[in-house]
């Protein structure tokens, strides 16, 4: 069994970072390379270099190479995957997780609100790695550049919903080439402030970190120059309306990309934030702030749900063993599901709502 890799924090398998480099000397007689490999990275079995092959993350003077692949001399050999090295110390804890589907490649968990994915940045226990360590049977203090059961995406810690984690390596090169090649299938809940104007739609303003707020991204205009001199990446996020209650709406939000917050940051862009997204803007009245009811009825459902609205409810992939298509549902939480009954009730009963505005 293997140890955890870590995703890039600002990104979901969305670019190849290179891991290990050789150059091959003019005296090397030819030589397999998954042989070769496996006799110079430590810690490294020839059958997780023969995955990376197959997952066409070895490659040749840049081009990617299979394990029968002779090494010749001056070759230029490198390793990339889609997430930068992480070397974190995993302390595995008794954390329940809410499994719901598991077999000897994979396993797809059920996140709840408030569940860090990964160790980092202040959360070094208490989160889903540790658990999952724990999950795995694993019992003393790892490395985290030793995998374990192999992250191959992560979602926000206040979001919850569908998660799949590798348990091999063939499953965790598989996984991360299909969602590096944008074919796995994301669909999420969300409630968002206003009433948008369209049934669906399509939100592609490229994404990257706010300038003033590390802790912020920010969706950026580029015929209005806003993109000078920031680091900015592509970003297709989907939506599609459920249902309108005047006040907020319920969507369906499919991902075309993975960027950091993307949802969150797409529905602030067209003036429809995540409902009580305290990032994000969606956690103060949007109108209606001088209607007393009003503004106890929002602040009760802030209170019923406090973080933003947003469940990946829906997640679907190529199984990486046995090659079968599966995909996996997971039902809003009870807290979510309360503010939409509740929402359903108010705007049926009160006659004193405040004017609407989009």
């Amino acid at each position: 069994m293997s140890l955890i890799d870590y995703p890039e924090l600002e990104d979901e398998a969305q670019e190849l970072f290179e891991h290990f480099r050789f150059s091959i000397d003019k005296g090397q007689t030819p030589t397999r390379i998954d042989k070769y490999l496996a006799a110079r990275i430590e810690g490294i079995s020839r059958s997780r270099i023969q995955a990376a092959t197959d997952a066409d993350y070895v490659l040749v003077n840049e081009k990617a190479v299979k394990s029968s692949y002779l090494v010749k001399p001056l070759d230029q050999i490198s390793i990339v995957m889609p997430y930068r090295r992480r070397g974190v110390e995993i302390f595995p804890e008794n954390i329940p997780l809410n499994v719901v589907y598991e077999d000897d490649e994979l396993l797809v968990i059920n996140k709840p609100v408030g569940l860090v994915v990964h160790p980092g940045h202040g959360n070094y226990s208490g989160t889903l790695v540790n658990g999952l360590a724990w999950h795995l049977g694993i019992r003393e203090k790892v490395e985290g550049d030793e995998r374990m059961g192999m992250l191959v995406h992560r979602i926000d810690k206040n979001t919850s919903g569908l998660l799949v984690v590798a348990k091999t390596d063939e499953s965790q090169f598989g996984l991360s080439k299909q969602f590096f090649n944008h074919t796995v299938q994301r669909q999420y809940v969300a409630l968002a402030w206003g009433n948008l104007s369209q049934e669906e739609g399509t939100i592609s303003f490229p994404i990257g970190r706010h300038q003033n707020d590390r802790l912020r991204f920010k969706a950026f205009k580029e015929d209005e120059g806003e993109t000078k001199g920031a680091l900015v990446r592509h970003a297709v996020t989907h939506y599609h309306v459920i249902e309108r209650f005047g006040y907020v709406t319920l969507l369906t939000c499919r991902l075309e990309t993975g960027r950091t917050h993307q949802i969150r940051v797409h529905l602030e862009a067209i003036g429809h934030p995540l409902f009580n997204d305290d990032r994000y803007n969606g956690n103060t009245l949007r109108q209606g702030a001088r209607y007393t009811k009003f503004k106890a009825f929002v602040e009760n459902c802030f209170k019923i749900m406090p973080h933003h609205a947003l469940h990946a409810q829906t997640l679907g992939f190529i199984h990486p063993k046995t090659k079968e298509e599966i995909q996996f549902s997971a039902p809003l939480p009870n807290d979510f599901q309360q503010v939409l009954d509740r929402w359903r009730q108010y705007v049926k009963n009160v006659s004193d709502l405040p004017p609407f505005s989009s």
